[in-house]
């Protein structure tokens, strides 16, 4: 059968193709790297020129298992790029652990010969670590939100599913890795190109940094009441200082009897039982991703005392603080 694939008229450039080095982490995420790598190949094939390069890369140059268990080989190490290259960090899983000193040294030195760095899914963690992200904008896979905010106090950590700010750039993981490649195809080589990208992907809606990762808590909750949406997003923003039911219920212009009502209809808990699930989540991503201190753990999610801090997590999660940080710190 004769394919019926048009390309996209580019006009030719007298520069060379633009190179994007993929630095894999160990424990990476597929989707967020494939997306990425996939929107420069089809951008090649629509213009049909090769407007796009790429090489993979590993710290030590070995090959590296992502976090769905693939082995992926690489080219080479981290050794000097062409300053026209663009750095593409694929972070993922156990981030903390793939942030070597190694690493670290490589990214400021490529940094301060004036490389453009991204960082995909928890890829901004490094780039935070290594001081390229002080005073600007940037986003995180939002289950490790928390834990950046906790660290990097000098970072504007946004929602967004991807952010440019000047040279450096960061997803949030999964497919924003699409939105913020199709943004750079739209700057290199215009929208024509970045839609026939997108179409190519049965990609129909491009985002962009206004759009936020996470689903709205109505289409998360599969809820449509817009009060009880109203006094979750107030749970959620509010860890560190729980505000009283009874507070809440009066922000909605309801009672505190009313808001038990409305609670237990649509998520079958009270609004106590659910704002203490909110706050031991978020004491779980801290234990399992920073360096916090069990006691400032639980002061960072509203627990004045550390002893009831332990009784509630080992409820909820049928295991002490401590144990769920010793468990982390001796997987592989």
């Amino acid at each position: 059968m004769q394919s019926q694939l048009q390309s996209v008229a580019i006009v030719p450039h007298a520069t060379k193709p633009r190179k994007f080095v993929f630095v894999l982490l160990p424990k990476f995420t597929l989707l967020s790297f494939a997306s990425a790598l996939e929107c420069l190949r089809i951008s090649n094939r629509m213009s049909n020129q090769i407007l796009y390069e790429w090489e993979i890369i590993s710290e030590n140059g070995t090959s590296i298992i992502c976090s769905a268990g693939i082995e992926f080989s690489v080219d080479h190490d981290l050794n000097e790029l062409n300053r026209d290259d663009t750095i593409m960090l694929c972070g993922g899983e156990n981030i903390r652990a793939a942030t070597t000193k190694r690493l670290l040294s490589w990214l400021r030195r490529e940094s301060r010969r004036g490389l453009a760095i991204a960082g995909l899914c928890t890829g901004a963690f490094p780039l935070a670590k290594a001081g390229l992200l002080e005073g600007k904008r940037a986003t995180i896979h939002w289950e490790n939100q928390d834990s950046f905010t906790e660290e990097f106090e000098n970072v504007e950590l946004t929602k967004s599913v991807f952010i440019i700010e000047g040279n450096r750039m960061t997803t949030a993981g999964g497919t924003s890795s699409i939105d913020l490649m199709l943004k750079l195809i739209a700057n290199d080589h215009g929208e024509d190109l970045a839609n026939a990208v997108a179409d190519q992907q049965i990609y129909s809606s491009i985002r962009t940094t206004q759009d936020v990762q996470r689903l709205s808590v109505p289409t998360r909750l599969g809820v449509r009441h817009p009060k009880l949406g109203q006094v979750i997003q107030m749970m959620e923003r509010n860890i560190e200082e729980p505000i009283s039911p009874s507070i809440l219920a009066k922000h909605v212009a309801m009672s505190t009897r009313q808001l038990e009502r409305l609670f237990r209809r649509y998520l079958s808990r009270s609004p106590k039982r659910y704002y203490m699930e909110l706050r031991l989540q978020k004491a779980r991503n801290l234990l399992m991703q920073t360096d916090m201190s069990v006691i400032n753990v639980a002061l960072a999610c509203g627990f004045a005392s550390p002893s009831h801090f332990s009784k509630c997590y080992r409820a909820h999660y049928a295991t002490t603080p401590y144990r769920e940080r010793g468990s982390q710190s001796t997987k592989p």
